[in-house]
């Protein structure tokens, strides 16, 4: 069964994650993949942004150019990497690849997961090699541009799972997954 579209970061306690040098995506989906819309999320749930803290913070980042154009600002207590076409940018707290794979030769000698965040093109270019996906699915259905891209999920194994409800300050039922790859 394909699935997919396009993403978001995750991560969290009480959730089993793979330890050492690895690949990984972090996203948030809604039900049918999507990811965003004129470059903004879809939603604002303050557990996915959390859960992306705890699951990112200490680690290597690597987004493109548009994703950290809506993130604002390098994301503390990581490496941020951007990967961009344009060869002059210089951001402060930032380090700049012109392609996926130049991003990942950089964190080659990392002794921990490496974090793919954004947006759908280098989801795109990444989960080919990813080992892990942290995957939150929001459960609505959202208006949206960009997506999340399809990928086999027979591939992949669900190694944690938690279900959540909607509540005061989160609008929608959502769930956190991590999945290895088989």
């Amino acid at each position: 069964m394909n699935v997919g579209k396009s993403s978001s970061p995750l991560g969290a306690e009480g959730l089993n994650t793979p330890r050492g040098w690895g690949l990984s995506i972090a996203v948030a989906v809604g039900e049918n993949f999507e990811i965003g819309k004129n470059n903004q999320l879809l939603w604002h749930m303050p557990a996915d942004l959390k859960y992306f803290k705890q699951t990112t913070s200490g680690h290597t980042v690597i987004m493109g150019r548009k994703t950290f154009d809506s993130v604002g600002k390098p994301l503390p207590n990581r490496r941020n990497i951007i990967i961009t076409r344009d060869k002059n940018l210089k951001i402060d707290g930032v380090e700049v690849a012109n392609s996926f794979d130049e991003a990942i030769e950089i964190t080659k000698n990392e002794e921990q997961q490496v974090f793919i965040i954004g947006g759908s093109e280098i989801y795109r270019q990444a989960l080919p090699s990813t080992t892990t996906l942290y995957l939150t699915t929001i459960h609505n259905s959202f208006d949206a541009d960009t997506f999340f891209p399809e990928f086999n999920k027979n591939e992949w194994e669900v190694i944690s799972k938690q279900a959540h409800k909607a509540d005061e300050k989160n609008k929608f039922d959502y769930t956190f997954e991590v999945l290895k790859r088989k």
